[in-house]
């Protein structure tokens, strides 16, 4: 009668030795650290219940009980239960147990006909003479660790540190993956008087399993030649076995074998490292016959694994943070250009020509700029020109409004405050001068400055240091200002209301914008702007203006100025039922207009008579030469026009 095949484990464990433990019919098999397991793992990577081996229906399968570090069976890791072949490695950190078929006696004596044969599918002959051939493990090297007490005693640690710190200079300069891993390979095969090596990686380096990969042909498991030496060194001469032992136990391994010549020959593998997880393998083999392979060399290559995993976890995240620099620079600049679009000046009347040269010629000094015109002309539109036309147009652009916060927040926004200096000044908080150092502060309003603030505020225009609200340390900044007002300042400084001598540092450069009322040629120009611009956010499809609504609003005063042609605009895109927009969805209100100074006018307005274009031209030029005090290069900016015209226009009124 036929014998029935005995199905046993052969146990290898690097701190108990080697063990049989034969599979009997409706037993169940535990391995794990605890003692009451059947197979006790001496292995710290091990759980106190690991894992179970059980008899099934289709024979005996494999659990893995939730352990801590997982369990491979055949390199791969075991996510449910699986039926165990003869043959087949169960792997638990050091721990290797092979599925046997036959008589356990002839297994654990390792005869030939009980692991040599491949009938039974046990373990290869050559993988077994590999695990009988390493002499030493390391799960993590000590060279760097020992450092200062073994370099004084050892010559040659000291050489091999004064090598790995030629080696992380070395790795800091290179600038891609094939150029460390050579460095690494060239350093590595230096130190230990290897005669060739080889480094292997994921294709994808972003790859940080832990558990090698079985989905690739041959012993690679995933892994990719990076560099060997020599050059066509292929990575199949890698023993059978080490990659999947190196990444599965995460150590690196000495171990000494005979050559084909006849002499004998040591293989160094070592685990490389990328964020915490063995991902690839660095392997050396020594002559024997040259020099003696030692554990200081296992040391010292596992030292380079060490730095070689820096270095590419460093060029993945130099790759990172350049595809986010392109991006963000990118970012930016549409940015800029879409800025640069939304404060683009748009027009072509005579007097937005004359701001422009103004703008031009004020850019390039340090000079203080004061711009006057009612609200919604485009004073801040101004300053921001005079900002990106300047040298300082990679600076800070700061904007602030001094009539929209009381005295004390006023203070405190401009220069900043030291915490504890007022009821809720929880931490120091920098001012806007100090936040738009090196670049341009705008103030608007300015006008409406307390005289309290007024002289501190001086005190900086002229260079001085100046201190935070409750601070004492002095704060120097550099700053250029460029102010806006609405307002007659010089009836503020009569009134004792405004500084004269802020007045007069103000005023060092004065631009007027005038009123949109004064620039017809820019109507319709602006408005087919708007229109553009609202029409795409909308999305609605607006080809244009009826002729009654260009008329209307080209005769419109516009007393809120480009503002109120603006949100006009958005209104009757967003509220348009047709492709046209008609006059009535202007919405133009019956407001009178503000006048250059911002002030209403008092009273009814007169009756209407009417008068030829040539006399209204005459009286507006002669009622600004009044008020500007018969300054004609003042009253030729504020009327958009040349000097030289205005010059014609004044000798021809004195002929007739």
């Amino acid at each position: 009668m036929a014998s029935v095949p005995t199905t046993f484990l052969l146990v290898r464990d690097p701190v108990a030795g080697q063990a049989v433990v034969p599979l009997l019919p409706g037993e169940r098999v535990t391995l794990g650290r605890a003692p009451s397991n059947r197979i006790v793992l001496h292995d710290e990577q091990a759980s106190r219940f690991h894992a179970e081996i059980f008899g099934a229906a289709a024979g005996w399968s494999i659990r893995d009980l939730k352990s801590r570090n997982g369990t491979l069976v055949g390199g791969e890791p075991l996510s449910t239960d699986r039926v165990l072949m003869p043959g087949d490695i169960v792997t638990v950190g050091r721990v290797e147990i092979v599925v046997c078929d036959g008589e356990p006696a002839a297994a654990s004596t390792g005869e030939a006909d009980g692991l040599g044969g491949t009938a039974t599918g046990e373990m290869p002959e050559e993988l077994e003479a590999w695990h009988a051939s390493i002499t030493h493990r390391r799960a993590k090297s000590r060279l760097l660790d020992d450092i200062r007490e073994a370099a004084g005693t050892a010559p040659r640690v000291g050489r091999a540190a004064a090598e790995l710190c030629r080696l992380a200079f070395s790795l800091g300069r290179a600038n891609d993956l094939k150029a460390v891993a050579s460095l690494a390979l060239e350093s590595a095969m230096q130190g230990a008087g290897a005669i060739r090596g080889i480094v292997l990686l994921p294709e994808q380096i972003g790859e940080r399993s832990a558990a090698p990969r079985q989905d690739a042909t041959g012993p690679a498991y995933g892994l990719t030649q990076t560099v060997a030496v020599p050059a066509d060194w292929p990575s199949t001469a890698v023993p059978t076995g080490v990659i999947a032992a190196v990444l599965g136990t995460d150590e690196a391994v000495l171990a000494r074998a005979a050559a084909p010549n006849g002499g004998r020959v040591a293989g160094i593998s070592a685990p490389i490292r990328l964020g915490g997880h063995a991902v690839g393998i660095l392997h050396l083999e020594v002559d024997g016959q040259q020099r003696e392979a030692t554990p200081d060399d296992l040391e010292f290559v596992m030292a380079v694994c060490d730095a070689l995993g820096l270095a590419i976890d460093n060029l993945a995240a130099r790759e990172v943070l350049s595809s986010q620099l392109a991006r963000s620079t990118d970012e930016n600049e549409q940015l800029r250009r879409r800025l640069g679009e939304e404060w683009r000046m748009i027009g072509s009347s005579a007097g937005l020509q004359t701001i422009v040269g103004q703008i031009e010629r004020v850019a390039a000094t340090k000079a203080t700029v004061l711009i006057r015109g009612e609200s919604g002309a485009g004073k801040e539109l101004v300053a921001r020109a005079i900002h990106e036309a300047s040298s300082r147009r990679t600076a800070p652009f700061v904007c602030m409004n001094c009539a929209a916060l009381s005295e004390t927040l006023l203070e405190s926004e401009l220069f900043g405050h030291e915490k504890g200096a007022f009821t809720g000044a929880t931490e120091r908080k920098a001012g806007k001068f100090e936040a738009a150092h090196k670049g341009t502060l705008f103030l608007d309003e300015i006008g409406e400055m307390s005289p309290g603030i007024q002289a501190k505020f001086l005190r900086v225009l002229e260079g001085h240091p100046f201190e935070r609200v409750g601070g004492s340390a002095r704060v120097q900044v550099d700053v250029r200002v460029v102010a806006a007002t609405n307002r007659h300042l010089e009836e503020a400084v009569e009134a004792g209301d405004f500084r004269r001598d802020l007045y007069f540092r103000l005023k060092v450069v004065e631009i007027f914008v005038p009123p949109l009322r004064k620039r017809p040629d820019d109507i319709a120009i602006l408005a087919a702007h708007f229109l553009k611009r609202f029409a795409m956010e909308a999305g609605r499809r607006v080809h244009g203006f009826t002729p009654e609504a260009t008329a209307a609003m080209l005769a419109y005063h516009w007393p809120g100025n480009i503002r109120e042609l603006r949100n006009s605009i958005e209104r009757a895109v967003v509220l348009s039922q047709g492709e046209w927009i008609d006059a009535s969805e202007l919405a133009l209100s019956h407001l009178a207009s503000a006048g250059d100074t911002g002030r209403m006018p008092m009273g009814h307005p007169s009756p209407f008579t009417p008068t030829t274009l040539d006399e209204m031209e005459r009286k507006q030029v002669l009622a600004t030469l009044e008020a500007v005090g018969g300054n004609k290069t003042k009253a030729a900016a504020i009327l958009g026009i040349e000097r030289s015209t205005l010059d014609r226009k004044m000798a021809r009124w004195a002929k007739e």
